[in-house]
């Protein structure tokens, strides 16, 4: 048996899993205080629904990661401090983020946490690790997805160019 057998939560974690766990808890602590203020700046019910899965699954993540370090001897990040609370009325128009920008942020947060999961899966040793980043990586899928359909439901969507007509191919 070798050092890389057995129970992976006995394996010791390489230099690159380390970084993207300390990596993933101080994003993921970065997208709670975030998210909370967007969820003060929307109108939108139903994004404020998406938003709070979001917050649940940030706070999630840097719970996650927070244990593996420490369970490895590790200190994790700082959490960021409370945001104070804000009424939305209060927030000056020039000030506000609207619904349309927060759902296209958070739309792209979903595509960059989907990258960095598969880059952490990808070069995770210890399996643990890897099935811990594919857990994230459904998620943020299945929360993406949840915001293209609002956001096509909504008129907040803004397409690339269309191919609508193909030029004809020219046969020699």
């Amino acid at each position: 048996m070798g050092i890389l057998s057995g129970n992976p939560k006995n394996e010791p974690l390489h230099y690159g899993e380390v970084f993207d766990i300390w990596a993933a808890a101080v994003a993921a602590k970065g997208c709670i205080s975030g998210y909370r203020a967007f969820k003060q700046h929307a109108g939108d019910r139903d994004l404020k629904k998406i938003i709070d899965q979001c917050i649940d699954q940030a706070e999630l993540e840097a719970s996650e990661c927070d244990k593996l370090l420490k369970s490895n001897g590790l200190v994790p990040p700082p959490d960021l401090p409370q945001r104070p609370e804000a009424k939305l009325e209060e927030i000056p128009p020039g000030a506000r983020f609207s619904d349309m920008e927060i759902a296209a942020t958070l739309s792209a947060d979903m595509a960059v946490g989907l990258v960095a999961c598969s880059q952490t899966m990808g070069k995770a040793i210890r399996e643990d690790v890897g099935a811990l980043f594919g857990k994230y990586h459904t998620t943020k899928a299945a929360i993406g997805l949840g915001l293209l359909r609002l956001s096509k439901e909504k008129g907040w969507l803004v397409p690339p160019p269309l191919q609508v007509q193909r030029p004809e191919a020219v046969h020699a």
